[in-house]
């Protein structure tokens, strides 16, 4: 039998031995047990080393809020770093191994850090790595000396890059009532909703329901408490209206009554069967939630009150009970409250030695004086535990007598043996789902602990969540949240019989003892109590600063121990009231959650592949696609032998001498309709939409609030109140966001509509010569002739009876035109159209010849617009109006927006005749060893078929005024260095003449 086992006792299957690994020994437990409690078990306290001063430390819980005992798991040979011990369900052939130690947990060489705690305090890294430092190594330098080595010592298990090879899932479910919680008040709200004919969903994170009942030692209507929950979570199993989730964790709650939940499928055994998931994330809407989630124990805060062997109250007592382990041969017992009596006398009754308990309150209850004797001790009654010794185990504590009401010590203090110490410092409930859903806790004096508000969704609490901590408490508030959500009132009714209780849980207002010696607060981060303080001293007296000054609470545990504590001391610090310091609000998740878990199938290339209507055309015909955002698109239509660039030129010639078509199905397309819609387009154009007539489309420019440019595009007036928005295809969601924003936050008065229309309408762009012959040969219902459909006007007709809405406009600068059909006409549209155009040899061309045509015209794209640049910088200065506010028109002519050495948009042409390069710099003077200062860079180029030339668009300091001027082409990542000319980006006819004809 292991050391530490009981002979008797606890939930654990005897039967069976389960095989399992730690730091490479061979060790064995038995099922139900979890790492933690088979480590004890096997005599092993230590099990980690802190994250700051690599201290020895053990077991501190017995649950999802353990700090230290953090472990690497070994699984299909990858690493997962940074699992409590505590929630790892043992298995044959489980492997895992200790973290931040070297070379082994023992002996680890980081514990010299231990000598440097001094200079190891609180935002010792501010002041020691950033501030300004005296010789030498000043500012930054030092900071960048010591860099790798800071970075090397960070964190505690070290992450894998070798690929996940586990299955995770993903699911979605709907409901009438979610539990969360599967103690006895989570069963019994769960059994009044289904008695109501409620959908019921109840999710508990450990293995089996039961909660705090499993380990109690009660008796529920004659029953082992553990029993009649067996008895009791079997009847609900049976219930088709009812889904049991063990092993799930709710971790967040959302707007709309949306949870998220992490079920640990097959994270108990080895491999999971082929098919099955490891874990599986939950998406869960339900109408109404209970929150049963309970409650958890907090420390006392003494020096030296991390030593293995120190561990919380009820954490021993569910080893004992449970797991049939007792953690140490000669415990004490250190409290503020009631249920360490208890715990101890459960200790007892298990098999284990109570030394001592040692309280810190004046005055105990009649039930606990029973509870202590059966324990076989007599309290120390206004006492407290003042300090500890021991290396890699607990081996004694010192007691000193104290005062509770002035927080004094008194006499001298006395040394008692021991090799574990059970400390509780009270209970806190568990309310993270309900301060994520929007509620701010409360804090409760008498309790000493902070408690639920009133909801902000629907949501009603149940147990110890609500600050009730005692079984009949448990039974009856499960009962009444459940019949709550059925609509039903209140119960009357019997409870299930269980015996009378007499603890008092409430504690005494003392949650740290001051003496001599490091006490910490947080241990996962190695947050003392003395760096709280100095957080005071230093002025980060604000909880989000105390926060984030210290690291207090922002380990993988959340602070679940450490958070109360710390902010008690904080409010003696500060001659204050702990809700008046404040608490921090928590965020999900709750526990956390693998990413894997959160991807589930999706995973390798996650790039959405988004196809136009007329992409299997495409693809038929040879076209090679390339991504334009989340579209594929044609990049070229490449004949037998082509490259790219002799494809594109050949595309582009073709439109110039004739006629070609494109797919413009991708461009992003927003339906704005509403009264105020045309008021609306004023304020977020800068140009003006509301004298736009209807049947006319108008070329447009969106700022963002900082007046630098953000999209631009056309919209089409349909209708009095009826516009249609086009953006560039990349910026499409962006554009959307943005509009949605204004309706939303800024004018919510404006009575306008937005729907994105992208996917509904399949486009084709016809441009060259002979485009408007071609909608000649196969448009009815309208004329396409210049009187009936000028330069940006609209028409609506048939193509081979399909309905289409064409508005003529060039983004190539010949005559062009926008045809749009539904999406699922798109393809049949498209081959009409070829069709007609076959007497002008019509060319479908992609997005390398539209890139060509567009340089030569000079118009720009996101290449141009690409966050940095104004309207000015663009030359599109013509489109601000003068006559209206618009967004970005407050700080568009800030003095560095309209400086003259700005980067401005200018055309370049190789002068040797090579090719340019995106992102290349202009230089005034230089060589290719050794450029000189840029003054722009280029942002795209081609070969241009009508110049038979390479050319490109630049941003250049100064703009137009270099018009003629020279400059050398300066690309080291191409090995590229040649001279260019600049002048003016209308390559091709600047006046229009083509695209008005």
């Amino acid at each position: 039998m292991s050391p530490r086992r009981t002979s008797a006792g606890g939930l654990i299957d005897r039967t069976r031995t389960i095989r399992f690994t730690f730091d490479g020994e061979s060790l064995t437990g038995h099922a139900g047990d979890t790492l933690a409690s088979a480590l004890l078990a096997s005599g092993i306290s230590l099990m980690g080393r802190s994250f700051k001063y690599h201290r020895p430390r053990g077991v501190f819980t017995a649950g999802i809020d353990e700090p230290n005992a953090l472990v690497t798991l070994l699984r299909e040979g990858v690493r997962e770093p940074n699992i409590p011990a505590t929630q790892i369900q043992i298995y044959d052939g489980l492997r895992a191994e200790s973290q931040n130690r070297f070379p082994s947990l023992a002996w680890d060489i980081g514990a010299v850090n231990q000598l440097g705690g001094r200079l190891l305090g609180a935002g010792f890294y501010y002041k020691t790595f950033m501030g300004p430092v005296m010789g030498p190594l000043k500012g930054t330098r030092f900071w960048m000396m010591c860099e790798h080595f800071i970075r090397r010592a960070a964190g505690l298990g070290r992450a894998d890059f070798e690929p996940d090879p586990s299955h995770y899932e993903q699911t979605n479910a709907f409901c009438d009532v979610l539990i969360v919680g599967g103690g006895i008040a989570g069963l019994m709200a769960a059994e009044a909703a289904a008695k109501a004919g409620k959908r019921v969903i109840l999710a508990e994170q450990e293995p089996i329901t039961g909660g705090f009942a499993r380990w109690s030692g009660e008796t529920i209507e004659g029953k082992p408490a553990h029993e009649w929950v067996s008895n009791l979570t079997a009847r609900l199993a049976s219930l088709d209206h009812v889904r049991l989730l063990t092993r799930t964790a709710v971790w967040g709650y959302y707007d709309g009554n949306t949870l998220a939940a992490l079920e640990r499928v097959n994270d108990h055994v080895a491999r999971p069967p082929k098919g099955h998931p490891r874990q599986r994330h939950w998406t869960i809407r339900a109408t109404d939630v209970v929150l049963a989630t309970g409650a958890l124990e907090r420390p006392i805060v003494f020096p030296g009150n991390d030593r293995p062997g120190i561990m919380l109250a009820g954490a021993m007592r569910r080893y004992a009970e449970e797991f049939g382990v007792l953690p140490g041969s000669r415990t004490i017992f250190f409290t503020n409250n009631d249920s360490a009596y208890e715990a101890a006398a459960n200790l007892r009754r298990a098999g284990g030695h109570v030394a001592a308990i040692v309280d810190v309150r004046a005055k105990i209850s009649s039930a606990a004086s029973e509870l202590a004797t059966a324990a076989g001790v007599s309290p120390l009654i206004g006492h407290a535990i003042v300090g500890s010794r021991g290396g890699k185990a607990l081996s004694r504590v010192f007691v000193q007598a104290f005062d509770a009401a002035s927080g004094t010590l008194s006499g001298d203090a006395r040394q008692l043996e021991c090799d574990s110490l059970a400390v509780s410092g009270g209970w806190q409930p568990v309310l993270h789902l309900a301060s994520q859903a929007g509620a701010k806790p409360v804090w409760d004096g008498e309790k000493q602990a902070f408690l639920p508000p009133p909801p902000t969704q629907r949501w009603t609490g149940a147990g110890a969540f609500l600050g009730k901590f005692g079984t009949t408490d448990a039974l009856a508030s499960g009962r009444d949240a459940g019949l709550k959500c059925a609509g039903k009132r209140a119960s009357r009714g019997q409870l299930p019989a269980i015996a009378p209780e007499a603890l008092d849980l409430t504690p005494a207002p003392v949650l740290e003892i001051r003496a001599r010696g490091r006490a910490f607060v947080d241990f996962q981060h190695d947050v003392t109590a003395d760096d709280v303080r100095l957080a005071h001293r230093e002025g980060f007296v604000s909880v989000e600063h105390l926060k984030r000054y210290t690291t207090l609470g922002m380990a993988t545990d959340q602070g679940k121990t450490s958070n109360v504590p710390g902010l008690a001391i904080m409010a003696t610090a500060r001659g204050i009231t702990i809700p008046e310091v404040g608490t921090t609000r928590f965020r999900p998740p709750y526990s956390p959650v693998a990413i894997g878990a959160l991807a589930a199938e999706r995973y390798g290339d996650l790039k959405p592949e988004r196809y136009t209507p007329m992409h299997d055309w495409h693809v038929e015909r040879g076209a090679e696609m390339t991504p334009a955002g989340l579209w594929n698109r044609p990049l070229i239509y490449a004949a037998a032998g082509e490259t790219v660039e002799q494809a594109y030129i050949r595309e582009a010639a073709a439109v110039r001498r004739s006629v070609g078509i494109v797919d413009v199905s991708t461009l992003g397309k927003i339906a704005v309709k509403g009264p105020d819609a045309a008021t609306f387009l004023d304020r977020v154009y800068t140009n003006t939409f509301s004298t736009l007539k209807v049947g006319k489309a108008r070329y447009g420019l969106m700022l963002r609030e900082d007046g630098i440019a953000f999209d631009d595009g056309t919209t089409w007036r349909l209708g009095e109140t009826n516009f249609l928005v086009t953006t560039t295809t990349a910026n499409a969601g962006a554009v959307m966001q943005h509009l949605e924003y204004c309706l939303d936050i800024l004018w919510p008065e404006l009575k306008v509509h937005l729907t994105s229309v992208t996917d509904q309408w399949a486009g084709a762009a016809i441009a060259g010569p002979k485009a408007r012959a071609v909608l000649e040969g196969c448009v009815t219902g309208t004329k396409v002739d210049n009187e009936t459909l000028p330069f940006m006007g609209i028409v609506h007709g048939q193509i081979d009876r399909a309905p289409v809405m064409i508005c003529r406009l060039s983004f190539s600068g010949e005559l062009a035109y926008e045809v749009y059909s539904g999406a699922g006409h798109g393809t049949h549209v498209w081959e009409t159209l070829m069709e007609a155009g076959e007497p002008f040899d019509i060319t479908p061309y992609g997005m390398e010849a539209l890139g060509a045509l567009r340089i030569e015209k000079g118009h720009v794209t996101g290449a141009e617009i690409d966050g940095r640049t104004t309207a000015r910088d663009l030359y599109l200065d013509w489109m601000l109006s003068k006559k209206k506010p618009f967004i970005g028109s407050g700080l568009m002519d800030r003095p560095a927006l309209i400086d003259k050495n700005r980067l401005r948009l200018v055309g370049v042409i190789s002068l040797d005749g090579q090719k340019l390069g995106g992102g290349a710099h202009l230089v005034e003077r230089g060589s290719a060893d050794e450029p000189g200062e840029s003054i722009g860079h280029v942002t795209a180029f081609c070969y241009s078929p009508t110049l038979q030339n390479y050319i490109g668009l630049a941003l250049v300091r100064g703009g137009k005024l270099r018009h003629g001027t020279r400059a050398y082409l300066s690309d080291p990542l191409r090995g590229r260095f040649g001279q260019v000319e600049i002048v003016s980006h209308h390559f091709f006819d600047p006046d229009g003449e083509r695209m008005h004809g």
